[in-house]
């Protein structure tokens, strides 16, 4: 119990952190393309979590490279929403995926699906609809955002199965995550390559980036990101992704507040209303009934 105790904790560091991030990429957006914000990123990520390489085995950088491409296309799909979109609204469709985990795993695994995961889809399609009511009508980075919460609910549930097979070696999860990071950049780098001129066009915004930009680079690839993926494969090989949902479903409310603490951005009472009730739907989503117990 103590373990799956210090994994939930690990997870919701990692849920607070999240929340943190979309104001400070949504900042970004406005200078750097998604490749760029991802190779500057991650790069840090992969050169702090070089020593991992030491002694991995090939089935753990096997792993972490096929989960460090999905997360990839999922941060890529999110942080091309973030251009057209409010990081309040990008947030709150983003932490779908904890929404999208056991419908997944009920079409694809074959997993039963209780009443309360048909309650939760109501619930959070009542919610997006407040929450949109208030704000601009659905949009491109809308549609986006969603594609990125379908990726990586699919990467939750590859993390599961990664982590299962390394369940009894706990620095296992800690190398895969330094795969996975180095993954991401080789994908962001072999992206950037294929673009006409992707490497002089960052090398030129990465010259005029002031110092506060710098900084929110910095927090992204070592806290955010580095430090992040650590905690996540390891939180996750502790909790499974049923459970590892529910702390991953708070992730709007915290990137709510400091939205509103950073930026300002605010939103109104339908808005809130509609927000609630996707953070409802998401915990609903993740509610098991107790069993009544036997009386014979």
């Amino acid at each position: 119990m103590r373990t799956q105790q210090l994994g939930l904790l690990a997870l919701l560091l990692v849920t607070a952190v999240w929340g943190t991030t979309f104001p400070a990429m949504k900042q970004l957006t406005s200078d750097l393309s998604a490749l760029q914000i991802i190779w500057l990123r991650f790069g840090m990520a992969a050169l702090v979590l070089l020593p991992l390489w030491w002694g991995m085995r090939r089935a753990e950088w096997r792993w972490g490279l096929g989960l460090g491409v999905l997360n990839f296309v999922a941060f890529w799909l999110q942080i091309e929403g973030l251009h057209h979109t409010t990081s309040n609204r990008n947030a709150f469709v983003t932490g779908l995926n904890v929404l999208i985990v056991p419908l997944i795993a009920w079409l694809v695994l074959h997993r039963k699906t209780s009443w309360n995961i048909w309650a939760a889809c109501a619930l959070a399609v009542v919610g997006m609809c407040l929450m949109f009511f208030e704000d601009a009508p659905w949009n491109w980075g809308d549609t986006l955002t969603l594609c990125s919460a379908v990726v990586y609910a699919i990467y939750i549930l590859t993390m599961e199965a990664a982590a299962l097979r390394n369940q009894s070696a706990p620095l296992r999860a800690t190398r895969m995550a330094a795969a996975l990071a180095s993954s991401m950049f080789a994908c962001t780098t072999l992206a950037l390559l294929v673009q006409p001129h992707g490497m002089q066009q960052l090398a030129v915004q990465a010259q005029s980036m002031q110092a506060p930009q710098w900084m929110a680079m910095v927090y992204l690839g070592l806290i955010a990101s580095a430090v992040v993926v650590v905690l996540q494969a390891w939180g996750q090989q502790r909790v499974d992704a049923m459970r590892s949902a529910i702390v991953f479903g708070l992730e709007p409310v915290f990137a709510a507040i400091t939205a509103w603490w950073l930026i300002d951005e605010r939103m109104g009472p339908v808005a809130m209303l509609g927000a609630a009730l996707i953070v409802l739907a998401l915990i609903c989503s993740q509610w098991t009934p107790a069993h009544r117990s036997d009386p014979h």
